[in-house]
Formats: structure tokens, sequence, C-alpha cells
């Protein structure tokens, strides 16, 4: 539909036109609560899904500089607020998803591969070391970013390198020690979209890894709400000490606001219960973070990554 004279086109059509040509999918206001884990929160300006590293990088280069660009995976670990992310948001499709035992007890994954089918490749190929990744409920490019780890493991002692797509388009390989590792961050420039991984294990016994994978489910499955809608592990634990430990001993298991409520199984993890708002969600957190600091006189850092804008926020 053509608009009339004199008015601007503001049709889907028309915003998609804005951007740089792309052989992938443009999605205009396109819903994030469809796949991140919470199920709340406000939609992409733009959803961008390339066909290849290619499409992603030319996409990219001709991007205006000024316009925001977020990589997203499934959204494990993630509150989008509720007035929705502006500018580009790139998701991989599955053509990114690509894992590959190599020689070296190494194995290849593209960004939009899951932990677990890593930790299964380098199973299968006899490579230990990397089990930790079945208790990893994201993609590689999120583990990466965040350095993220479970079980006395996280992404920094397997990663050999990771191949980026930057900001301004530019495809670059960077070895792990340029990533700036520390406790769940890295120096991961901002709008750069990890799309591909290397890691490294050490010769193991494909049935003890198996085993070992085995009781990494059966302990998470145990421990925390896995079959809920929530964000993962809420807050970084402090140095010496655990934070759903200084949660409970706040009183804050069980703790509710809204539809949103703090987990009574893993009080690290906060839930929605059916309907709640990111802005729910996230007060809770921060109700949280003053409980505890009010109890024990430690402030709590989130692990969870919020992005966006608050609902009837000016864009």
């Amino acid at each position: 539909m053509t608009a009339a004279p004199g008015l601007a086109d503001t049709s889907p059509v028309a915003a998609a036109r804005a951007l740089p040509a792309l052989n992938g999918r443009v999605e205009v206001d396109g819903s994030l609560a469809d796949f991140i884990w919470f199920r709340t929160g406000g939609p992409a300006e733009w959803l961008v899904r390339p066909a290849d590293v290619a499409d992603l990088a030319q996409f990219l280069t001709a991007l205006d500089p000024a316009t925001p660009v977020f990589p997203i995976g499934v959204g494990s670990n993630l509150i989008v607020r509720d007035g929705g992310v502006p500018g580009v948001t790139v998701r991989l499709p599955k053509g990114f998803a690509r894992v590959a035992a190599e020689p070296g007890n190494r194995v290849r994954a593209g960004g939009a591969a899951m932990g677990i089918s890593v930790a299964s490749a380098a199973r299968d190929a006899g490579v230990a070391g990397l089990e930790f990744l079945r208790g990893i409920p994201g993609t590689v490019g999120g583990a990466v970013r965040m350095n993220a780890g479970a079980y006395g493991r996280d992404a920094s002692a397997i990663l050999v390198e990771a191949t980026l797509v930057l900001r301004d388009g530019a495809v670059e390989t960077w070895p792990a020690d340029r990533l700036g590792y520390s406790y769940r961050h890295s120096a991961l420039p901002d709008g750069a979209v990890v799309v591909e991984a290397l890691f490294e294990g050490v010769p193991g016994d494909p049935a003890e890894i198996g085993a070992e994978m085995d009781r990494i489910a059966a302990e998470r499955e145990a421990s925390q709400p896995l079959r809920s809608r929530t964000g993962g592990s809420t807050f970084k634990n402090p140095e010496g000490n655990k934070a759903w430990s200084l949660i409970d001993a706040a009183g804050c298991r069980g703790l509710r606001l809204g539809a949103a409520q703090v987990s009574e199984k893993h009080c690290n993890f906060l839930l929605n219960l059916g309907g709640a708002t990111s802005a729910e969600i996230e007060a809770l957190g921060e109700q949280v973070r003053a409980r505890v600091q009010a109890h024990s006189g430690v402030m709590l850092e989130w692990e969870i990554q919020r992005v966006g804008r608050a609902q009837g926020a000016q864009a």
C-alpha cells in the first residue's frame, strides 16, 4: 500500500526499507517474548536473521553507525524491558548452529549452537572437559560473551578462539586471551556478534563423559525450576559466598511482586508465574538486592542481562 500524498509511509515494509539489503529475514517490531525464557518484554525495533556470515558482515558494514546492534540467542539469561529494544536485534538462525569435532580434542561450534549440542559432540568424539556445557541452557554466542559457567568451569577454560562480526562489519577471529575474561564477563565490544567458537578439551572415555553429563542433567532437574518461565541464575555469586544462600537468609524465598516470584526451589531464580511484566520481574530483583544488603551488607550484582526501554520511555 502506498502512503497518501504528503504523508510519511510508516508501514512495516517501509520501515524495513530503512535498513541495508539483507539476504536473510528482517521483521519490524519482531516479538522477543515469543522465545525468551521469561516470555515477557517488548519487541525488537528490527529483528534481523542473516543468511550467513557474509550476509551479516555486509549488512553491518552498510548499517548507519548510530543504530544500536544487540545480538540475542535464546534469551535464557535475559530480561527484555516492556518498551522493547531499539535498533537492530540480531538472532542467528539454524544455519549458525553447526557443531563438529576436529583433531586435537577440539570442537568447532556455530554461534547459535546450544551448549548441550557442543557437550554431546565432544562426548561422541571422546573429548572430556566440556561436560559442564550440558548445564548451560543458552547458545555458544551467549556463553562466549558472558563467560558462562557451571559446576566449577566456565567458557574461558575451554575457549581457543572466537570468530566475530564486529559492529562495523569486520570479520575477525580473536584468541581467548583477547576477550579479557573475568567472572561472567568478557570485553567483547558492543554490537559484536559471535558467529563461531573453537573449544578444546582433553582425551576422555565417551561412557565416562556421558555419565558426567547425565549427573549434571539430574542435578539441574532436582535443584532448579527448569520447567518454569525463568531467566536462569539471577545474581552473580559474591566472592566467597553463594547468591542463593544470601537471598534465603534475607527471607526472600518465595517473595512475590505481582505475578513475579522468587523461586522456592532455588531462590537465585526469578519466575514469571503467568502474566508478569518485565518491570515486575526487574523490580522484584531490586527488592531482593535491597533486602540482602540490609541483612548481610552484600550488594548482589545482576547476572541476568537487562536490555531495552521501560514501558512508555521515549526512544
